[in-house]
């Protein structure tokens, strides 16, 4: 077991029952957690950064991914259908292409602050 440090410990040892009831009454239910958890763990996989990362520059089809990212077209397809079935990407079809982008603002806003605070000093 590690050792923590004293500041990481409350010195008094009071809990402050009128800030949790404040906290618990605020926090989304354990099902939408788990949800949050889940979003996470596809923004956590460096090869979907780097989609996402082109994604957020330009709509793409699977052939461009592949060859900017030098991975297989099937490497790709399945990392979007991952993408897709967690609602970060979208596709629309062109014809006999399929055009993959951000689902929506939001999943641009989150990949954008991200950026943001890994640039913070």
């Amino acid at each position: 077991m590690a050792n923590r440090s004293k500041t990481d410990e409350c010195e008094n040892r009071v809990v402050h029952l009128d800030k949790l009831d404040a906290v618990k009454g605020k926090m989304p239910d354990e099902d939408t957690l788990l949800d949050v958890a889940e979003l996470f763990k596809v923004f956590g996989d460096s090869t979907r950064t780097r989609i996402l990362s082109a994604l957020s520059i330009e709509e793409l089809c699977v052939c461009d991914i592949s060859v900017l990212l030098n991975m297989t077209v099937s490497a790709v397809s399945h990392q979007l259908r991952i993408l897709r079935q967690t609602k970060i990407v979208k596709s629309r079809r062109a014809g006999k292409e399929i055009y993959y982008s951000l689902d929506d603002e939001h999943i641009s806003q989150l990949y954008k602050l991200a950026l943001e605070h890994l640039k913070e000093e």
